[in-house]
């Protein structure tokens, strides 16, 4: 008496439920951090059909708001540390970008004094930020 055996076969197909679920997590994840990780302080920009390439590094960004006041990232600075932090970023990296972001209402010569200063510290590349229409 002979048994026949069907023979055994492994599976060698892949599970991917695991993956997915893995990489939904990942996306609920980024969902919720990103909006969290746009820094700043609020400035009504104005408006540019101009679109800015993107860059290696961060570039620092300095803003001024419409009552004058003016912050690196979202640190408030006055006119002689704004003058310090400048210079000690200068000597850090000779290469830096800035980027200003002045809000709309603003006057114009506040801008441009603002750039003249950063201008001084010693950095070539300024650029103006605006929102895209």
């Amino acid at each position: 008496m002979k048994k026949k055996y069907k023979s055994l076969k492994t599976i060698s197909d892949i599970n991917v439920t695991p993956f997915v679920d893995v990489m939904l997590v990942l996306l609920i994840i980024f969902m919720v951090t990103a909006p969290l990780l746009t820094s700043g302080i609020k400035i009504n920009l104005p408006e540019s059909s101009s679109v800015l390439k993107n860059e290696k590094k961060d570039p620092v960004t300095i803003s001024i708001n419409s009552k004058g006041e003016t912050f690196i990232q979202k640190k408030k600075f006055s006119r002689d540390q704004l003058i310090q932090k400048l210079t000690l970023l200068k000597k850090n990296n000779k290469n830096l970008k800035i980027y200003i972001k002045g809000d709309k209402k603003l006057n114009y010569g506040k801008v441009m004094d603002l750039m003249n200063l950063i201008n001084r510290s010693g950095f070539k590349k300024v650029a103006l930020v605006t929102k895209l229409k």
